[in-house]
This record gives structure tokens, sequence and C-alpha cells, in this order.
């Protein structure tokens, strides 16, 4: 396919890699979770079907993705693999909801951001993990004490001073004496978070002719409570994780959080810059025929990308702008944007989980009739431009693309759906220029390119608008405000007269 002028900006793009042979940990939790549980009528302080669900989506995501070998959470909290990680187990999360609580509608979209910690060593895992879950001891503890006071009658304030200045044995103390609870009986899942380890199981997949079985071997996770993931006992037992990762020499005996926080460092995305934060589907080519999406473009899955992107910015108001076709989006933020400290993992993984998340429960909105057959998930990256200049260069690459993609791809299925096969298709199309393309459009199918839906053409732009609207209150005399809205748009974006007629996009 043909390159354009705008293609230099690739240059601004740079690859994020973590040296061997550190371990990388992605530790994804919830954004704004105790919002979510009390919406969503949570038991307090810990809901055992909640807790299930993070361990299934946890589950899932790892026999999804091979390079996953161990995970261990609690709460909201899981440890796994980055942007297209954090976007399935956003989309598990929510296909799975209906199973775990059949009473209880989701009332809005969650999400989780990630983090990634680099291990250098066995040993600063092992740190990672005795960090990880003796937290999950002391915010047990801490929340079954706290809201045991809350529900005798104390408040929210004085349940929290008191606690502030209590000792672990004499929270203990506490709940058994007040409230006769034992909470080495509690249920260990609580006291202890979840760990899901991967094995290798036989699974029958079809059989021959003559009855016998072909079998193959295939990844399955299972969930195991111990009350020491970090100690040579657990670890060592489990050949997996000796294989894959190593044996534990020591047991440790002191946690140092600083030192394991300390190998979380990240930088921050440059200063000053335009932030862009592209997402793309991951395997949309199986997604779309598995779903049976018409052929070179669905109106309604790209209205359904588009639905989900004004919902990111909706939800995120320093995006200005955003740019969308096919199964990609381009989201971008202000110039001086301080969101989530300019962390590229943060803004990445909250935005991929986020428009993930949109897009499972807007799936019925758009495809009444079809049924959502498995989890979608999107990978992401986030790119600093300097100057406006460069950032509309950006666009209109990704405009270019767009057009490029769009006359090859509607050549090529109108070649298939007249006979052709799919490498017959390639073939005939192998070397030809646009104008070419337009011919054939027109000449064998009767088709002009340029009457073809804007959408299709030139993508979708997303921005907020400034309309002026008139706002009548009490007093009788009407009064001239401002509102601001989120519009989409088919428009030509490489051109300057776009962005002459809308120059608040930027400013």
């Amino acid at each position: 396919m043909a390159n354009s002028k705008y293609e230099y900006v690739k240059l601004f793009e740079v690859d994020d890699e973590v040296m061997l042979p550190n371990l990388i940990v992605v530790r994804v939790d919830g954004l704004d979770f105790r919002s979510f549980s009390e919406v969503h009528g949570f038991v307090k302080p810990n809901d055992e079907k909640a807790l299930e669900l993070m361990n299934c989506c946890a589950m899932s995501t790892m026999e999804m993705f091979s390079d996953v070998i161990f995970s261990y959470g609690f709460n909201d909290e899981y440890s796994k693999l980055y942007s297209l990680v954090v976007s399935f187990f956003t989309s598990v999360y929510i296909t799975k909801w209906q199973e775990f609580f059949p009473q209880k509608n989701l009332r809005y979209p969650p999400s989780f951001r990630a983090r990634v910690v680099c291990c250098a060593s066995i040993e600063v895992l092992q740190a990672y993990l005795a960090w990880r879950q003796q937290f999950c001891h002391i915010s047990n503890l801490d929340n079954t004490c706290f809201w045991k006071l809350v529900e005798c009658g104390k408040t929210d304030r004085e349940a929290h001073d008191f606690l502030k200045v209590t000792e672990k044995k004499e929270k203990h103390e506490l709940l058994f004496q007040k409230f006769n609870i034992n909470y080495a009986n509690l249920n260990a899942i609580f006291r202890q978070g979840s760990c899901i380890l991967t094995t290798k199981v036989e699974y029958i997949v079809k059989y021959h002719e003559d009855g016998t079985p072909v079998k193959r071997l295939r990844r399955k996770a299972t969930v195991i409570h111990s009350p020491n993931i970090a100690g040579q006992k657990f670890w060592n037992e489990h050949s997996i994780l000796l294989k894959e990762l190593g044996a534990f020499t020591t047991n440790i005996d002191k946690i140092n959080p600083d030192y394991v926080r300390s190998f979380q460092a990240e930088n921050k995305l440059m200063p000053a810059t335009w932030i862009v934060i592209r997402i793309d589907g991951c395997h949309f080519h199986r997604f779309s025929e598995v779903h049976v999406f018409e052929k070179p473009n669905d109106q309604q899955a790209l209205n359904l990308m588009n639905s989900c992107a004004v919902a990111v910015m909706e939800k995120l108001p320093d995006l200005v702008f955003s740019y969308g076709v096919s199964d990609e989006y381009s989201f971008v933020l202000k110039k001086d944007s301080q969101i989530f400290g300019r962390g590229p993992s943060e803004i990445v993984s909250i935005i991929v989980s986020l428009f993930s998340s949109l897009y499972v429960m807007k799936w019925r909105e758009f495809f009444p009739h079809k049924e959502l057959k498995y989890p979608p998930s999107f990978d992401g990256r986030a790119v600093c431009y300097p100057s406006r200049e460069i950032l509309q260069d950006y666009l209109a690459w990704r405009q270019v693309d767009c057009h490029i993609n769009n006359q090859y791809n509607t050549c090529f299925w109108e070649l298939v759906k007249s006979g052709k096969s799919k490498s017959e298709a390639q073939a005939c199309l192998k070397g030809t220029q646009a104008q070419e393309k337009e011919r054939l459009l027109n000449l064998q199918f009767n088709i002009s390119y340029n009457e073809l839906p804007l959408m299709f053409r030139q993508g979708s732009s997303a921005f907020w608008d400034k309309k002026n609207v008139i706002a009548v209150d009490k007093n009788p005399d009407a009064l001239e405000i401002s509102k601001r809205k989120i519009v989409v748009v088919h428009s030509n974006i490489i051109e300057p007269s776009f962005w002459e007629d809308h120059p608040w996009i930027l400013d």
C-alpha cells in the first residue's frame, strides 16, 4: 500500500521494552472500587461473590495469555500483564457479572488500572508477593474491625480514629471479645487472598472414526488459598513455578515495602506535550468473523466504537479529541494535562479498560440480536507529540491510512463477493494505485467510491463542541450560556480548514 508524507510521525513512537531477564509483574487494581462496591451493594467488609468474580476473571486471563504463569490477588487487585491483560480482564468481569450477581444490574462500567513492576530477580518477586499478602492480612483485619464497629453504631470517623491507635493483637481481641469472631476462622479468601496457577491438562478435542479420542494439552487455571505464598514450602512444591520462574532459596523474615516499590517506578510522559493514546482491537479480524460483521465495513460496529469513545471522553474531561477507524481509536489529551501524574501505564490501562468495559456493556444496544460470543480485548500505547503541527500530522496520517485501507478493503471484498478467492483478490489488487482501484469499483461493480458513507472513507472524529443555548430560570429574562457537549463528525481533518473552524479543540 502507498505511504503518505505524514508517516514521519511514527518516529515519535518509542518501544517500551523491559530488559531480560527481568520478571514482569503487572498489578491490576480497580479504579474507585469503593464507590463501585457501595453502588452495587457489596457485602462489607468482604463480598465473597465479588472476590470469586475477580478470581474467575484472573483464571480466564491466565488461560488466555500463555506467558502468565502465576497471579495473586485480593479485594479489587490482581498481578498480570499490561494493556491487553487489563482489557481482557475488564471484558471478562462484565460478561461474567450476571453469573455471579444474577439479581443485580451492573449500574455503570467498571474500570481497572495497571502498574508494571520489573522484578530484577526471583528474590525481588518473592519480596513483592510477601508484601502484597501482608497488605491483604493487615487491610482485611482492619476492615473487618471497622465495619463491625460501624454496624454496632459508631460513625465512620469514630471507627477510624479508634482503630488508628490499636495494634494487631488488640484488633484480634476486639473481634473475639466484642463480636465473638475468631479471625483465624474467617474465610481464607478474605484473610489470605487468592493464588492462581496454570497447569497443562489433557482434553478430548474430537474422536476418530473408530471412536478413539484425540487429546490435546490445554492450559487450566486453579485457585489456591495459602497462608504464605512467598514461603519456600508453598512455592517449591509447585513444579510449574520452579520450572518457569525459579526456586525460593530462603524464607522472608522482614518485609521492606519501600524496597519493593522502588521496582515499580516508571518514567512520566514528557511534560508540555500532546499525549495520544492509541488503542487497537486484538485479533479483531477473527472477532469480526465470529460475530459476522458486514464486510468491508459494519456500520453498527463502527457506531459502537464511536459510542464507546464518546463515553470515555465524558469520563475523562482532559481528552479533547479522538479519532477512530475500524477497530482503532486515538485519544488526544490536552497539552498541560496532569491526569494520573502523566504516568503512561496508568493512563493507557485506564483508557483501554474503560473502553473495553463500555464495548461489552453497550454491545446489546447496537447488536440486539447478536450474542457476544467471547470477551473482546484492546491493546494501547502512549505517544507524545511536541507541537500542534506534529499532532495534526499524526491525525492526518491516521485519516490517510483510513482512506487507503478502506479503498483496498472495499475492492477486496467486492472481488470476493463476486466469486474470487481471497488469494485471487489479493493478486488482482497487488501493485494497483488509487485511481485503478476507483476504476475497478466503478466499471466492474458500479460503485462510486466517493459516494460511499463518509464514516467509511474518513473515519470518525469526536470532540467537545460549543453551542450557545438559551436557559430560562425563574428570572423572566433569558440568560445566554455556553454549554459543552461531545459531537461525532465524519470530516476531512487533514485540511487546515477543519482546525480553523474548530479552534477551541487544541487551544
